[in-house]
Formats: structure tokens, C-alpha cells, sequence
């Protein structure tokens, strides 16, 4: 009897726990649910031990026990103030003998920032800054004696014997002319920011040159002083000029560049070296970007421009955006991403007859390459194999023949390898699961479990039961489509719940994912279930890892399939018992804030409530390289432009509808809300709307979310 009544307090006990209701506070404020993470991981070049990132140094660990072996570097003995000398980033020279901090960003853009550099060297002991003013991008050169920057739009070397900084262009100037990193577009659609790239053996530099001299800015402005000031930055619209981009090379020896390629109606979305010191590998891509080649330069030819082509892919919509390409040891091959086949997948291409050969094959997309393992001649990689929604880790042998699986639970990994390939830190998540990190040898066998965040998994079970389950229903048309929904703990029978949809939708993404992915939203979400609501996620067709039909049917008419998928599902998920089909909702950020902006107005009929955040309102108003890749220009397909602009639909409007944007967003702009706004009130629709000022397209800062979270909260509770 007394362990029965032990046992009955112990359930009692966990029913309590699992009431406890979840506040937006935990959420944004508090770190109640917040994950642990490994930070600025680092391969030493032994293979045998890797450096993790602290607030207070940079610690050796040993890949075989996950122990730490000692301190690599205590920011303490640098004689720094930790609130005031923040270390985000490192890098070691090839011989690990010196090492370079990056300390306090100022961000500029997205990914883009200014900083403090120093380098310390562990032989003498010496603190060195690399220069007074914050800098962009210091890179060590490959023999360590140099390191690269970007300052004020231009080019220097600094020589780290003679302690010399050498400024290698002279004519970059704000809003006109850049060297060695991207203008706005660049760094937002091909991800990069680092513009300038040292050969093998640190004798040349190869860099971009922008000129955005005949871009149009974009103004936007900034609040706070008696007289606000205006923010002006190049901004290239759909159908507008971009840069003129030209690609150099500098020789350090005789200290001078030579232009290696200049087409000015192109994209130059990467630049690296091959094998080999003197060749450089450009990747070009034409302005619809369904053309794309890599050219190998000779940069020691007096003509820069000759080269050859080493690869091509030509597409009937789009080329998705380009990668690094894996060049070999042997300088005779290179590893390519490819859909040609249908799916993305890895190819082997010869240097010398450029020939191609297929690595990977099947009905399924490969993700990431992870590591290339050239003496045993094995490509690790990530795919969506299983499902969709799940990333699994796997080898192959380079011609193909032996495939395995590393990966065990269904969910989501990733694999950072050593510099011998011998070990890899892996993470896995799965929905409703804090990431797991551990090390593994390359069978994929754990070793040594290194974070399993248990305290946070405990603590998300003291708040309830609620958790994404995944399915899939088949639309009118016969395509089968991936959600993900999240029930209240316990479903009253008879009782129909108000459900909101979560909706981004943009060509390649995916939100019905395996993996702890956005885990504030996703403690939102739950929080709202354990109020009463069923959230849901859909991917429609458009988004990413189901092959290259489902993605590209939405070319050259962005929002049409997507919102009518969108429109099936509310169909679908109404037409279950426990939901009532008169209280639909939906939620969206930037893409998907132009979707829940199509569904309470295309789709009105269907949707009682909406909330778009940061929307794009009009494919006019966003930048040429996202958007011409999906639309091609508004001069030759303007009618698809304004078709599915949700400002030319607002009459539909006939249920609830909150609009909420920053006036500081650099990539959907503020723009976009204002216009949407004057054809509300035309219309004479009444709506809601919030303005964050100052805020960028994240809306965050200070107490940003929370209030933000309470905004679209009590609307919902209002309104849904």
C-alpha cells in the first residue's frame, strides 16, 4: 500500500508539472528554454583535438575522449574586459602559431560588419592589433607572415614582420566602388560577404571590384534625433542595374593586378582557387540564372581574360544558388552540386576531358558535403533520403558503388569532421528534441557524448505535453503535401479548436523539418496550444527537398500555387472533427507575410484571420537576384508581378488582418507595408497595423520580441 500511494503522489506530482503554462517571459526573456551550444568549433591540424569557443578563451579538447586537454588562449592574460572586449570569431595561421580574434562587431548588414582584429602570436607572447580603426574580414595569409582586410571599401595587406599595412586599391568609396567584399545583393542572395582570396602559396590575391556607381539607393529613415537622419545604400530592384563587378588579381611579388574577368551583365557568385597556385576558378552565372559555368583562369598570363571552361549547367527555370566546388588533390577533378538529373546531386568532373560522372543518384536531394576523404576516397554528406523533412548523414565511394548510412534516429544531422577525417562532432535534433552533440569516428560510432541538453529536455517536460506530430494530406489536384501540427495535450471530445496555420513557402525552403529548428516560435506555438489552439505548418509546392518539379512549379508566377496550397490545407485541417473550420488562422514572416497576406484576401473565404510581418507586397519592390531568379524581369512578365501582389487584391479582404513591419528593414522594406497600407484605406478595409522604428527585418532588440509576441498574441486571442 505505501508504495501504491508513493506512486499515485509521483503521478500527481508529474500532473502538476505538466500544467505548468509556458509565458511569452520564459520565451523572450528568461533563458528558461534555451539550448546549449558548441561555439566557433575549430578543427586542430593534428586531427586529434579541436578548440571550442568561451567567454573567457579558447579551450583544447581531444576528439577520442571529448575531454579538455588544456587552454589554447585565456583572454584574461590579454588584459581584456570581458563586457568590453567580445571575442565572436578566430582563426589559426597554417602552422597554428599565431592566432587572429575578431572582437565587438558593428554590424552593417545581415552578415556583413565591422570589428577589431589582433593577432597573438604563441611564441612570443605578443598582443598585436592589426589595425586602430575597426576593419572587415582579416584573413591570414596561407604563409602566416601577412594578413588581408577590408577597410572604408578598399583593399590592404598588412606584412606582420615589418608591421606594415599596405593599401593595395585606392579608389573605394562608400555608395561607388568596392573592393574585397559584396554590395547589398550579393551579400543577401549568394551569401557572401569576404570578396578577396589568397592562392595556396600566399603570392597573389585574388579580389571583386564592385561598381555600383549607376545602382539607385534606396533611402530610409532613421528615427530618434530632433531632426531624423536619412540612411542611403545601393539597392538594385527587380529589372533595375546591378553592379559592374570585375574580378583582379594581385600579385604580391611585383605588386600589381591584372583584371581577370569583367562581364558586366553577370553574376560572379563565388571566386576560389584551385589546386593549383596560379589557377583560379571563376563561377559565372547569367542574369536569368539558368546558366551557369565555372572558368579556370591562368593568372599568370598577361591576358587574364583567356580561360577555359571547366564545367556547365543549364536549366529550363533557374540554377539554385552556387556553391564552392570541392577541387582534388590530384588537380584533375572536382566535386559539383547539380539538379540535372532532376534531384540535387554530387557529380565527379574532369579537369581534363570534363567529363561527368554521376557520384550520388536517386528520388532524393542531397543537402550538404561534409567532408571529402580523398585517400579513401569517400564523400560524406547529408540528405533528405528517408523523407523530406529528415537529414541523414551518409559516405559514398567517389565512383558511387558503395553508399552507407552513418545517421540511426529519423530527424536531422549535421557532421563537422576533423582535419584527418577520423572523428566528426555531430549534432542531431528531431522536432520536438534539443540538439545532441557528440563525437563519432567516421563509422558513424558515438564515442563520447558531449552535450545532450538534458537539463533543458527536463525542463520542457515540467510544461506539458504538447509536441509537433508530422502527416501528410492529398490536395484536389493529387499532390501530397508535408505538415507538421501541434495539438493541446488533451483534445476534448466533441470540442472543435481554433487552429493557426504558420506559413512561409518561399521556392527551396522547408518548415516541415525534422530538427529543433526555431525553437522560440516553436515554444510559442506550444504555449498557444496549451491555451486552446491547434498550430499547424505546410509545405506547399514551391518549397525545397522534393526534387526539382515539386520546387520550380511555381517559376515565373510566384504566390499563385503556393496560396492555392495553402487554401487545400485550410480545407483539409477544417475538415477535421476536432477543428472548427469557421476560426482559421495564419502566420507569416517576410515570404510567409506575403503568403498569410494572399490568404486573407485571395483566400478569404477560407482564412477568418491573419498576421503578416515584414511582408514583401509587391515582387516589384524586392532585389533583381532573388527575384529574377523566380520571376525573370517585371518588363517581360508583368502581368505575374502584379497577379498575385497582394495590394491588387485588398477587396477581398473580409476577415481579420494585422500588418507589422520595421521601418529600418533593409531587405523587405518598409515600402512594401506603406503601400499595402494606402490600398487598405482606399478600399476602405479596416485592419490593424504596428511599426517598429529603427527595427531591421529580425525585429529584435531590447524588449522587441517580447512586445512583439504579446502584440500578435492578444490579436490572436482577440481575433481568432
Amino acid at each position: 500500500m505505501k508504495r501504491i500511494l508513493i506512486s499515485l503522489f509521483a503521478l500527481l506530482s508529474l500532473t502538476t508539472f505538466a500544467q505548468k503554462p509556458i509565458t511569452l517571459e520564459d520565451i523572450w526573456q528568461r533563458p528558461t528554454f534555451r539550448s546549449q551550444y558548441l561555439y566557433e568549433l575549430r578543427s586542430m591540424s593534428d586531427g586529434e583535438h579541436y578548440c571550442v569557443l568561451s567567454a573567457v578563451g579558447i579551450d583544447k579538447y581531444e576528439y577520442r575522449t571529448g575531454k579538455k586537454t588544456g587552454a589554447i588562449l585565456e583572454f584574461a592574460n590579454l588584459g581584456w574586459d570581458r563586457k568590453s572586449n567580445y571575442v565572436v570569431e578566430y582563426s589559426f595561421s597554417a602552422d597554428e602559431q599565431q592566432i587572429l580574434l575578431c572582437l565587438n562587431p558593428e554590424y552593417i548588414y545581415r552578415h556583413s560588419y565591422v570589428a577589431d582584429y589582433y593577432v597573438y602570436n604563441f611564441k612570443t607572447k605578443q598582443l598585436k592589433k592589426i589595425f586602430e580603426e575597426k576593419i572587415r574580414l582579416a584573413e591570414f595569409s596561407p604563409t602566416g607572415d601577412k594578413v588581408a582586410f577590408v577597410k572604408d571599401n578598399n583593399l590592404y595587406i598588412k606584412d606582420l614582420t615589418t608591421d606594415i599595412a599596405t593599401q593595395i586599391t585606392q579608389d573605394g568609396e562608400h555608395n561607388k566602388i568596392i573592393y574585397g567584399t559584396t554590395d547589398w545583393v550579393y551579400e543577401e542572395e549568394f551569401a557572401i560577404t569576404k570578396g578577396f582570396f589568397w592562392n595556396a602559396t600566399g603570392d597573389k590575391l585574388a579580389y571583386y571590384r564592385f561598381d555600383e556607381s549607376e545602382v539607385k539607393e534606396f533611402s530610409m529613415t532613421e528615427w530618434g534625433e530632433l531632426y531624423p537622419q536619412e540612411y542611403k545604400f545601393k539597392y538594385p530592384k527587380a529589372g533595375e542595374d546591378n553592379s559592374k563587378v570585375s574580378v583582379y588579381v594581385y600579385n604580391l611579388k611585383t605588386e600589381a593586378a591584372t583584371l581577370i574577368a569583367d562581364d558586366y551583365d553577370t553574376y560572379f557568385p563565388r571566386l576560389q582557387w584551385t589546386k593549383e597556385a596560379n589557377k583560379l576558378c571563376v563561377h559565372k552565372l547569367n542574369r536569368l540564372q539558368n546558366e551557369y559555368s565555372l572558368l579556370i583562369y591562368d593568372s599568370i598570363r598577361k591576358d587574364g581574360h583567356q580561360s577555359y571552361v571547366a564545367f556547365e549547367d543549364i536549366n529550363k527555370c533557374y540554377i539554385e544558388q552556387p556553391e564552392d566546388v570541392y577541387f582534388l588533390s590530384d588537380k584533375q577533378n572536382f566535386i559539383v552540386k547539380s539538379e540535372r538529373s532532376g534531384f540535387t546531386h554530387l557529380y565527379m568532373v574532369s579537369l581534363k576531358d570534363k567529363s561527368i560522372k554521376p557520384v550520388t543518384k536517386g528520388d532524393y536531394d542531397v543537402a550538404d558535403i561534409c567532408f571529402v576523404d580523398e585517400k579513401a576516397k569517400k564523400i560524406y554528406f547529408t540528405a533528405a533520403q528517408s523523407q523530406a523533412y529528415n537529414r541523414e548523414l551518409f559516405s559514398i565511394t567517389f565512383d558511387g558503388k558503395k553508399q552507407t548510412k552513418l545517421s540511426k534516429a529519423e530527424g536531422t544531422y549535421t557532421a563537422d569532421f576533423s582535419a584527418n577525417g577520423k572523428y566528426y562532432i555531430g549534432s542531431y535534433s528531431d522536432a520536438n528534441t534539443p540538439s545532441v552533440y557528440s563525437v563519432n569516428n567516421n563509422k558513424g560510432e558515438t564515442l563520447v557524448t558531449l552535450e545532450d541538453n538534458a537539463k533543458l529536455k527536463a525542463t520542457l517536460k515540467e510544461y506539458g505535453d504538447e509536441h509537433k506530430e508530422f502527416g501528410k494530406f492529398k490536395t484536389t489536384n493529387g499532390d501530397t503535401l508535408n505538415y507538421w501540427i501541434i495539438k493541446p495535450a488533451t483534445l476534448e471530445a466533441g470540442k472543435q479548436y481554433p487552429l493557426l496555420f504558420y506559413v512561409y513557402g518561399g521556392p527551396g525552403s522547408q518548415e516541415v523539418l525534422n530538427s529543433y529548428s526555431r525553437p522560440y516560435d516553436y515554444m510559442w506555438f506550444r504555449m498557444l496550444a496549451q491555451q486552446g489552439y491547434v498550430v499547424a505548418c505546410v509545405d506547399g509546392r514551391g518549397t525545397g527537398y522534393r526534387g526539382e518539379q515539386f520546387k520550380k512549379g511555381t517559376y515565373m508566377n510566384l504566390g499563385d500555387l503556393e496560396t492555392q496550397d495553402q487554401i487545400e490545407a485550410a480545407k483539409y485541417f477544417g475538415s477535421l472533427s476536432f477543428i472548427d473550420k469557421t476560426r482559421i488562422g495564419i502566420f507569416g514572416w517576410s515570404y510567409g507575410g506575403y503568403m498569410s497576406s494572399l490568404c486573407i484576401t485571395k483566400g478569404a473565404d477560407y482564412f477568418k484571420t491573419a498576421i503578416a510581418v515584414a511582408p514583401v507586397t509587391t515582387w516589384r519592390y524586392y532585389d533583381n537576384i532573388y527575384t529574377e531568379r523566380y520571376m525573370r524581369t517585371p518588363q517581360v512578365n508583368a502581368d505575374r508581378y502584379d497577379r498575385n501582389s497582394p495590394i491588387n487584391h485588398v477587396e477581398k479582404l473580409k476577415g481579420n488582418f494585422l500588418l507589422v513591419h520595421g521601418t529600418g528593414d533593409d531587405n523587405v522594406h518598409f515600402q512594401n507595408s506603406m503601400d499595402l497600407t494606402n490600398a487598405l484605406i482606399k478600399a476602405n478595409k479596416q485592419f490593424e497595423e504596428f511599426f517598429y522604428p529603427n527595427r531591421n527585418h529580425g525585429i529584435y532588440g531590447g524588449n522587441t520580441r517580447l512586445h512583439l509576441y504579446n502584440l500578435m498574441t492578444d490579436f490572436l486571442k482577440r481575433k481568432l
